[in-house]
């Protein structure tokens, strides 16, 4: 049972507790909202909660305040807001299918790598790297582009954001490997 409520892992509780919200959005009747307002709801909805992935760590740091259920708890958080934007954004043919798939994919195997390799006792081995915090950034900012959906004269955020979740593919692959690299000795 959980004994105290940090504000690290009530920010992380707070990303879980967006997701259905920041889906509820594109269910909204026009009526209601209309696609450029429920664009720009959502893109702020996913800017906040990846913003607090960003916090929640930094202030675990700073705070002392980190838990082992945090360290749990902040992957599944972070692994549900981009799972649900680009099954979102893939519904709204926004992105290519082929993106989506392969990170999550990518999102679930090396999250079952690193419960194997913690069960074997070396968590070390695929503890987060550079190339992983690269993937994240990327992700999240073709997601924030796609989901803003502004066509203007001279700036398409779809155009961009498709750039941008290409290159997140990429080093996607790239960081589902290094992981797995680290872990070849168990294999």
């Amino acid at each position: 049972m959980l004994k105290k409520m940090t504000i690290p892992l009530l920010l992380t509780w707070i990303r879980i507790f967006l997701v259905p919200i920041f889906i509820g959005i594109y269910y909204l009747p026009d009526a209601w909202l209309s696609m450029v307002n429920k664009n720009l709801l959502a893109t702020s909805v996913f800017v906040f909660a990846a913003f607090t992935d960003y916090l929640d760590g930094y202030l675990a740091r700073l705070l002392k305040q980190e838990t082992s259920f945090g360290a749990f708890l902040d992957p599944v958080a972070d692994k549900a807001i981009v799972a649900a934007s680009l099954v979102m954004l893939v519904n709204m043919q926004r992105t290519f299918v082929f993106a989506a798939i392969i990170i999550i994919i990518r999102e679930i195997a090396v999250s079952a790598l690193r419960e194997w390799m913690a069960q074997l006792g070396d968590t070390k081995s695929v503890a987060v790297a550079y190339v992983g915090k690269l993937k994240t950034s990327l992700q999240m900012l073709a997601i924030a582009l796609l989901l803003f959906d502004y066509h203007g004269s001279f700036i398409n955020t779809n155009y961009i954001g498709n750039f941008f979740m290409l290159l997140a593919v990429v080093i996607t692959v790239i960081s589902m490997f290094y992981y797995l690299k680290q872990a070849k000795k168990h294999f």
